[in-house]
């Protein structure tokens, strides 16, 4: 009994020396570098979004963030090695929409589960998608694409960043929503489709609309609805899909800060309200918002809940669709 009380004095001294030890390493936290890991390359939309957050949040936590651009396989390969680090705050990713909740259900090697190998920080911002043509075609609303499809099932184009982007899921949603269906044509990234749509090898486009803006605003390329549930500013006279009487088209590509699975409470505080802040500031939304982006800058619990309801969203959708990356 004397040798069991020892033992537990002995238990209840180390538990309370680590307890201690972790405080500590919470409360000075952070106290190096932190190392924000994109998994797309620099230019994108995944990029954008850690370069905006990183000025403002190395100023608010008083060290330096060092972004690296980590891309392949829709940024699954960057996600798997951010489930490896330790969740003590250091190591960060920014990463996007197809990371985590699409190519989970597409690629048959995937070293991650998005919903219990990280923990989520905050959604900097979305981008609705919009559908785009060549001013030469005769289409000028949703009407009169979906009547070019019924009259040509399976034959007019659609571009796509990649099989699984959120450019494909928009066609395929369109087409599952109006029981038509055209011909998808994917490109091994979003600059190869959106040159063919320029040049007309292909009819339809449906985008990010801060990738298709300023060809838009040139008269390149001509928009027809938005993916969102409200008109965009930076587009005013183009009509969402409802409202051209498509309902459930509500598509966005979105951006995730997020950090291994595990992260201490005050650690995931102190990141997601320098996140939240660096979104909010006024430089930042007039930037972005001059691009059709919309700020989000949500809670971690808030965004958690986002990523379970995308997940199931966009599951069915594959399902459904029988889309493959073979």
């Amino acid at each position: 009994m004397k040798k069991l009380a020892i033992l537990l004095l002995g238990l209840n001294g180390f538990l309370s020396h680590a307890y201690s030890y972790a405080q500590v390493q919470t409360t000075s936290y952070p106290d190096k570098p932190i190392s924000m890991i994109v998994g797309f390359p620099a230019g994108g939309p995944s990029d954008l979004a850690a370069r905006s957050l990183a000025p403002s949040m190395q100023k608010q936590l008083g060290q330096t963030i060092v972004i690296e651009n980590k891309p392949g396989a829709t940024g699954s390969i960057a996600a798997a090695q951010i489930k490896r680090a330790a969740p003590d705050g250091y190591t960060i990713f920014v990463s996007s929409i197809g990371t985590f909740v699409v190519a989970p259900h597409l690629l048959k090697q995937i070293n991650y589960d998005p919903l219990k190998d990280f923990d989520y920080i905050s959604l900097p911002f979305q981008a609705p998608n919009i559908l785009v043509t060549k001013p030469e075609r005769p289409e000028h609303t949703v009407a009169q694409v979906l009547e070019s499809l019924k009259k040509n099932p399976g034959k007019l184009t659609f571009a796509s960043s990649g099989v699984g982007s959120s450019d494909h899921l928009s066609a395929e949603l369109l087409w599952q929503q109006t029981k038509t269906q055209g011909l998808h044509v994917p490109y091994k990234g979003g600059a190869p489709a959106m040159q063919d749509t320029l040049g007309g090898q292909v009819d339809f486009f449906i985008t990010n609309i801060n990738a298709v803006l300023p060809h838009i605003l040139a008269g390149r390329l001509r928009a027809i609805a938005i993916t969102d549930n409200k008109r965009s500013p930076a587009l005013p006279d183009v009509p969402t899909f409802a409202e051209a009487g498509v309902p459930g088209m509500e598509v966005y590509g979105w951006q995730a800060l997020v950090a291994p699975k595990g992260l201490p409470e005050p650690v995931k505080k102190k990141l997601s309200d320098a996140a939240i802040q660096a979104m909010r500031e006024p430089d930042t939304v007039k930037k972005l918002n001059n691009l059709g982006v919309m700020i989000v800058a949500n809670t971690p619990e808030e965004f958690t809940a986002f990523v379970e309801r995308e997940n199931t969203r966009w599951k069915n959708l594959i399902q459904t669709r029988k889309i493959s990356v073979d």
